[in-house]
């Protein structure tokens, strides 16, 4: 949907300069993993099985470079849904809503299954309960290929400029945390909360909207994902609030995660990229309004100073991560795809387990529109 007249739309700004220090302008995932055990991952090392799906494991090819990515023309399907759900949630299906605002539990529906009619309303249905967590889905045993041709659907896919990929398939985002991996010891020596919130790569001047994350291995139990509607959010603020963050745009930035990975020997396929987004955008389907701040990658208020950047930001921060009656928590289990819309949530993984389990997951994340912001309306 492109931007009216009247509309705010993100703008991209110069990149600042490559920090000494990655830790000083953003604590970016520090428990992320850049290399792992490959014989704990062949069930080589006592006490683990192996890895249910290898062709999955992450790897780090040095030689991939990509150019910066070029704008696109998006086209939300969501628009096209019949919201009576008839071809997403079919008789026989079980929806169950996890909260009154945010998170639903559906079982009875194959995705990889779905018409085109039944994406289109995947779309909308995911935008007004914000995550979805399918059950007993068959997705982790499609090719990867066709995974990946079920999410293009959604929008252009995004190459992370970090992340381990399954080798070959540079758009799939993994999480992967492998078998007897202790590090978390390390990282709690230091930190008393894992907790990140995030809006994945907002930094993009195209960031993701529906997004799949699917389960490959996981814990018995730990390694939950939160996450925080950010339209309840804004919906929770005082009018007065509202009208005076509309207008106000924010910087996001990929420097420090690109950084994060220089420092530990990880790659780089694309230089990093900041860009300027409004702080409330809307989504073009439903018309709502969120807050689109997050502490992993946004760093000032465009036109503010330092101390008054700094002050709105943490009480959006806060506003948006303590704020447990509009989030939701998703228990991971064998076969889930867990769908949620970026552009109006937040999530942060949970680093809670302590038995060395692997945990293992496979993220195909869309790009969407550029953010805009419509006029404020009391």
């Amino acid at each position: 949907m492109a931007p009216s007249a009247t509309t705010t739309a993100t703008e991209t700004a110069p990149a600042p300069k490559q920090l000494k220090d990655p830790r000083i302008a953003g604590q970016y995932k520090e428990f992320q993993t850049y290399h792992f055990s490959q014989e704990a991952e062949e069930g080589k090392v006592a006490g683990f099985e192996a890895a249910k799906y290898p062709h999955y494991l992450p790897t780090w090819d040095k030689t991939l470079k990509y150019p910066p990515l070029e704008p696109f023309e998006h086209y939300d399907h969501g628009k096209d849904a019949d919201t009576s759900f008839p071809d997403l949630l079919p008789a026989g299906s079980k929806a169950t809503h996890l909260t009154p605002t945010i998170g639903t539990e559906v079982r009875g529906v194959q995705l990889s299954s779905l018409s085109d009619a039944g994406k289109d309303q995947l779309a909308r249905y995911v935008a007004e309960r914000k995550v979805v967590a399918f059950r007993n889905q068959d997705f982790k045993d499609l090719s990867i290929s066709d995974a990946l041709k079920f999410g293009g659907y959604f929008g252009r896919h995004h190459i992370h400029p970090t992340s381990g990929a399954p080798a070959g398939h540079p758009e799939i985002h993994l999480v992967h945390r492998g078998a007897g991996d202790d590090r978390s010891d390390m990282y709690f020596a230091g930190r008393v909360s894992s907790v990140a919130w995030h809006s994945d790569v907002s930094y993009e001047q195209q960031p993701p909207g529906t997004t799949f994350l699917y389960i490959l291995d996981t814990p018995e139990t730990g390694g939950d994902t939160l996450f925080s509607n950010a339209v309840e959010a804004y919906n929770r603020l005082s009018p007065l609030f509202q009208e005076r963050l509309h207008g106000l745009k924010a910087t996001h930035s990929g420097v420090e995660q690109v950084a994060v990975a220089n420092a530990r020997g990880s790659i780089n396929r694309r230089e990093p990229v900041t860009n300027v987004h409004p702080i409330v955008r809307t989504h073009p389907t439903t018309g709502e309004k969120a807050l689109y701040v997050n502490p992993q990658f946004t760093r000032d208020i465009v036109g503010l100073k330092r101390e008054e950047s700094d002050a709105i930001l943490k009480f959006l921060y806060d506003h948006i991560g303590f704020g447990a009656d509009f989030q939701a928590r998703v228990k991971w289990e064998e076969g889930t795809v867990v769908v949620w819309d970026n552009r109006v949530t937040q999530h942060s993984a949970l680093l809670d387990w302590k038995n060395g389990a692997r945990r293992h997951l496979a993220r195909i994340t869309p790009q969407a529109e550029r953010p805009y912001e419509t006029p404020f309306v009391n």
